[in-house]
């Protein structure tokens, strides 16, 4: 039975790593995957899906006005489908996560979502809060903080390493303008420490 599944983390934790080698073992068995990826989010190139390990993959991309069922749908017209994945799902609104929910439902097809839980600020993103509340399976994938507890919140940082409390919600970045903390050292480096 077909599942929609929400794979979450931090920021340098390896989903994209993870999604990947996943589609890569579907593959290998001979089953056709379908990934889509954030169209904005061309760190890689344009529409590819990339590990900081070094492996990648071509995919389809998507913004705030694609119809991810109608995309799903006329893949499938090319041919049966094992999987559908999705890098960046914080990125999908909440009207796209249902289109995923009725692509499982309807259409019979696994879709697995790839993607931050929470912003710089401690907040959710729309698409994460969504497949929250609609993902049939949620999973963590684990990374840790520099004292080596599991990190579960993330900080911007500027060029000079200095904490950035405040912006825009989506900016695009990696090593250099994130870095993963247990909450405890999240709240230390927001200034939210009360002893």
């Amino acid at each position: 039975m077909a599942k929609l599944y929400f794979n979450y983390s931090t920021m340098n934790a390896g989903k994209s790593t993870v999604l990947l080698q996943a589609s890569h073992n579907y593959r290998e068995r001979g089953m056709q995957t379908y990934l889509l990826t954030a169209r904005f989010d061309n760190r890689a190139g344009d529409g590819r899906i990339a590990s900081r390990i070094g492996i990648s993959a071509p995919a389809d991309t998507f913004d705030e006005t694609s119809d991810l069922f109608a995309q799903i749908e006329t893949r499938l017209t090319i041919g049966p489908l094992a999987c559908v994945f999705i890098d960046e799902s914080q990125f999908l609104s909440e009207e796209q996560v249902w289109q995923l929910a009725r692509a499982v439902d309807d259409l019979g097809v696994p879709v697995m979502c790839y993607g931050l839980r929470v912003d710089f600020q401690g907040k959710l993103f729309p698409g994460s809060a969504a497949l929250l509340a609609l993902a049939d399976e949620m999973r963590e994938v684990r990374t840790i903080c520099h004292c080596g507890k599991k990190a579960t919140m993330v900080v911007r940082q500027n060029e000079t390493g200095n904490i950035l409390r405040e912006g825009a919600q989506v900016q695009i970045g990696g090593n250099e303008s994130y870095v993963s903390l247990c909450r405890r050292h999240w709240r230390a480096a927001m200034d939210d420490v009360t002893d």
